[in-house]
């Protein structure tokens, strides 16, 4: 059994979340470059360009990539043979939060009460952690700050299985025709398909965690991606919805078995600012 101190985590957990907020991932990055040579609108260009330099200047002068530093999204694979010491982990998680949206200068928008006082918390806590245990003696850290404008643009169906394959990409297209530019495209689309109400959410949102560009290992979500990227381009929002080629950078999908009678459908549609962060301890 390998011990690891609840301060090690909230020490990895507040380097993250500056971490994801400042700098966005390589891989972003590559894709907003990709997308320049083949977006059309003399517009659309323009905006990806100043995508990038944003994201440039954000880096270069340590400050949030966007304002919006959304929901703290931490995901969490917990080795079975790992014990934590001196403390809880999920206080460690949220006290870590704290310290980098506090000496981070990162915007809070958590409120407590979310019907009537929508009292801010005033430091971005409690974050939405989601566990999973794994094989092995270490913890994996990913925090995925998840803004409202695309977050609010996500949908979940339950759809018959008779609507099978073109009632799934019917869904998922016209889920992202309906977020437009509340979505601030160029967007990533996470699709989960299967499992059931609440997996098939989860599964959406796990999706946009991968490498942009990486298909899934599977053929049939490989297809599925390659497909729904085509047809979601063909909606024509283009850059911040300006118009143009480029709506969305890609799409990735995540499949679960599922019962019978159902055929789950989640689409977490994340903006731009596709930003995420990780550590093994």
């Amino acid at each position: 059994m390998r011990v690891i101190k609840a301060q090690d985590i909230l020490n990895a957990v507040k380097r993250l979340a500056i971490e994801a907020n400042y700098s966005l991932p390589e891989d972003v990055a590559n894709a907003f470059e990709k997308a320049i040579q083949k977006e059309e609108s003399i517009v659309g260009k323009e905006v990806l360009n100043q995508i990038l330099l944003n994201a440039k200047l954000a880096k270069e002068e340590s400050m949030a990539y966007c304002q919006d530093t959304g929901v703290a999204v931490v995901f969490v694979d917990i080795g079975q043979e790992v014990s934590i010491f001196d403390g809880y982990i999920e206080d460690a998680i949220n006290e870590g939060i704290r310290q980098a949206y506090t000496e981070g200068y990162l915007r809070a928008s958590i409120v407590e009460d979310p019907v009537f006082e929508r009292k801010n918390t005033k430091d971005n806590t409690p974050a939405i952690v989601h566990y999973r245990i794994v094989k092995g003696d270490k913890i994996k850290i990913t925090i995925a700050p998840k803004g409202a404008g695309s977050e609010n643009t996500s949908r979940l169906a339950m759809l018959k299985p008779a609507d099978g394959y073109e009632g799934l990409k019917n869904f998922v297209i016209e889920t992202v025709r309906l977020a437009g530019p509340n979505a601030c495209p160029p967007m990533t689309v996470g699709v989960g398909i299967g499992g059931n109400f609440e997996l098939c959410a989860l599964l959406a949102k796990r999706a946009l965690l991968r490498k942009l560009g990486e298909r899934n290992q599977n053929a049939l979500a490989r297809k599925i991606e390659e497909e729904l990227l085509e047809e979601v381009n063909k909606v024509g929002w283009g850059p911040m919805g300006f118009g143009g080629r480029v709506t969305a950078v890609d799409v990735k999908v995540e499949m679960h078995p599922c019962h019978i009678a159902s055929l789950p459908v989640a689409v977490n549609i994340q903006c731009h600012a596709n930003r995420h962060a990780e550590i093994e301890l």
